[in-house]
């Protein structure tokens, strides 16, 4: 199957996009890649912190569990 590149119009304040402008340009990129990599680079970042915390909940829960088990024998 073949990917086709999908479009995403996005809206910004005239402060927000200066500031874009300003940061693009330092960086010698282009708007388009550097939206494109903040939003991938924000939905890693949010995968990996739900990760973290269902690892952590897993551990807590596990510990729990033990707890609750010797508690009823």
């Amino acid at each position: 199957m073949r990917t086709v590149p999908r479009g995403l119009n996005l809206r910004f304040t005239e402060e927000e996009l200066n500031a874009l402008r300003e940061r693009v340009e330092a960086e010698g990129r282009s708007m388009q890649s550097f939206a494109h990599d903040a939003v991938i680079t924000a939905i890693n970042e949010h995968s990996r912190l739900f990760d973290e915390v269902a690892d952590h909940v897993l551990k807590v829960s596990e510990e729990l569990n033990r707890r609750l088990a010797r508690w009823s024998t």
